[in-house]
């Protein structure tokens, strides 16, 4: 179950940075648009992308979320990626997390698919 802290965050349009692991064992991070789904998170990726490719390979995901309006109180989500989400209803919501950040649906020129993360830990705050 989201915390409703973090959930307040997600639903809001935050910038996450989300870290993955690399083939060599090293970690890679980068931005994110996120959303939630029932209780769990998501977000959108091309299909081929690096972090795509990463979480194929290894499931195991780690968020930053830096709110605007409190920098000072860091969020954290820790989990896997249990699904995937393409076509209709993928595209369904990119445009949906497109339309929080960029106030228009997601251009079609690219391929996109969701990615839905399982939260394992989540923290609010310094700890």
């Amino acid at each position: 179950m989201l915390n409703p802290d973090v959930r307040s965050h997600l639903e809001s349009s935050v910038i996450a940075h989300l870290a993955t692991v690399l083939p060599d064992g090293s970690p890679h991070a980068v931005p994110i648009f996120v959303s939630t789904r029932d209780d769990k998170i998501v977000f959108l990726t091309g299909p081929h992308s690096r972090k795509a490719r990463n979480l194929r390979r290894d499931p195991r995901v780690a968020l930053s979320l830096t709110p605007v309006d409190n920098p000072f109180e860091p969020i954290v989500v820790r989990g896997r990626v249990v699904e995937w989400i393409d076509g209709e209803e993928g595209w369904a919501i990119v445009d949906e997390i497109a339309m929080k950040y960029l106030g228009r649906p997601y251009p079609r020129e690219q391929e996109r698919v969701i990615a839905v993360i399982e939260p394992d830990y989540q923290a609010v705050g310094m700890s």
